[in-house]
């Protein structure tokens, strides 16, 4: 059977991180759960830590000290996952914006021949709910933006619900990895797209947190925009081994 993780981050989602562990391990497939968690003050830990001992061969945690960032928080779980032998590396946030039952479909699409499938919101129009309009208008252009600057063939470029086939983070340089922020999201798969691997969009319905705070910013646009002029001009090669 192959086997499956998904990388959940976390800072201060003790209203959501129980129900998001329970939803994933209700589905069918034997799915495993990385919680990255980054020095919550609310006790978002104590609740994993508790829930460990129910589920002791499924769900595992690294603690960092402090807020580190989305980018190092998923790769410190990739680097996890690969040197502990899975096959498929889930992305996810623990807020229900990303639906767990949307989580075989993305698994589908790579065992079906995607190397990096991308649950995606705009790929079949713009499906989101409860986002302001504002916030759906500077989403979905920064997708336009990156995709004409980078010419990569994506609609959702800062989408983070994603599942790899393990060869793509062996083969991606995890520590040349820049963007720290969303920018990470683009940075990653625009390693994919120029290491030759393929790339499916599956559209999902993305439906904005009901509990917990957004850590959005317009710092973390900021990095984005200007990250992406940089990243067309470097040249990106596989990880030497």
């Amino acid at each position: 059977m192959d086997r499956k993780i998904v990388i959940i981050p976390t800072y201060n989602e003790k209203e959501n991180i129980e129900k998001i562990i329970k939803a994933v391990f209700a589905l069918e497939g034997e799915y495993h759960i990385l919680v990255i968690e980054d020095g919550s003050p609310d006790g978002t830990a104590a609740i994993v830590k508790r829930m460990q001992t129910e589920f002791p061969e499924r769900l595992f945690m690294i603690e960092r000290q402090g807020k580190l960032g989305l980018g190092t928080a998923y790769i410190t779980g990739f680097k996890w996952s690969v040197e502990n032998g899975y096959d498929y590396i889930f992305e996810m946030d623990a807020d229900f914006s990303h639906n767990p039952e949307d989580l075989p479909r993305l698994y589908e699409a790579c065992r079906d021949g995607a190397d990096l499938a991308i649950g995606s919101r705009y790929c079949n129009g713009i499906s989101v709910i409860n986002w302001p309009i504002g916030r759906v208008i500077m989403s979905y252009y920064a997708s336009v933006y990156v995709r004409t600057v980078l010419g990569m063939k994506v609609y959702d470029t800062t989408a983070g619900f994603k599942c790899y086939k393990r060869q793509v983070l062996e083969t991606i340089d995890l520590d040349k990895v820049k963007m720290k922020g969303y920018g990470f999201q683009i940075e990653m798969k625009y390693s994919t797209y120029k290491l030759g691997f393929k790339i499916k969009e599956v559209p999902i319905i993305f439906v904005d947190r009901k509990e917990g705070t957004s850590k959005m910013s317009s710092g973390i646009f900021g990095e984005a925009f200007w990250g992406v002029l940089k990243l067309k001009l470097r040249k990106i090669k596989p990880r030497q081994a």
